[in-house]
């Protein structure tokens, strides 16, 4: 079976599921099976169950890692949504701090608002905001929800930010330094800081 917990640059990540609504032209998933110190990030079969992710989390030593646990994975957390939500209300109970990294389509996904009841257990949250506009977030992320995807991560990352919660944004440098600058604005305009990652392939 794939890894559900490992290792990058120090920090704990949570692999809860491969599926994903997007197809990113800059998807680290491209690249091999795994990132950090995974063996594999692919699940064969089936996304893991609760009682085989409790199992995972019984067995890791946390001692080293008391920073943060990011759930991120080989696909988008919220589509695991159930698992989501228990496995974060687990880690909890042990007094550790959590991240969760997500494209922000979780209420089109789960077809219902989620912000709230995802901030009850995370610290933080980062979305990947990725593009300036709705157009040019279709033509990179390729979501399946079209052209709905864009101002439902609007309102995902609005609606986290009025929880209280830490929420962040995203964006790859694999976008043009005009675009960056737009979605700074934008950005700035939400009251939600902008992080810019680097891509690596």
């Amino acid at each position: 079976m794939a890894d559900i917990l490992y290792t990058f640059e120090n920090k704990v990540y949570l692999n809860l599921t491969n599926a994903c609504p997007c197809r990113c032209k800059f998807c680290i998933r491209q690249n091999g099976d795994a990132v950090g110190e995974a063996q594999t990030l692919w699940f064969e079969a089936h996304s893991p169950s609760f009682d085989e992710i409790k199992a995972a989390i019984d067995a890791w030593d946390f001692t080293s890692y008391t920073q943060e646990v990011v759930f991120c994975g080989y696909g988008e957390p919220t589509c695991a949504y159930e698992n989501l939500l228990k496995t974060a209300a687990y880690l909890k109970e042990k007094g550790l701090k959590l991240r969760l990294n997500t494209n922000g389509l979780s209420d089109l996904i789960n077809k219902k608002p989620t912000a709230k009841e995802i901030c009850k257990y995370f610290d933080t949250v980062s979305v990947s905001l990725n593009a300036p506009t709705a157009e040019k977030y279709d033509d990179l992320c390729a979501p399946s929800f079209g052209n709905a995807s864009f101002e439902a991560i609007l309102k995902f990352a609005r609606e986290c930010k009025e929880t209280g919660v830490n929420v962040k944004f995203t964006v790859v440098d694999v976008i043009s330094k005009e675009d960056i600058a737009a979605c700074q604005k934008l950005a700035d305009e939400m009251g939600i800081p902008l992080r810019v990652r680097t891509y690596t392939s």
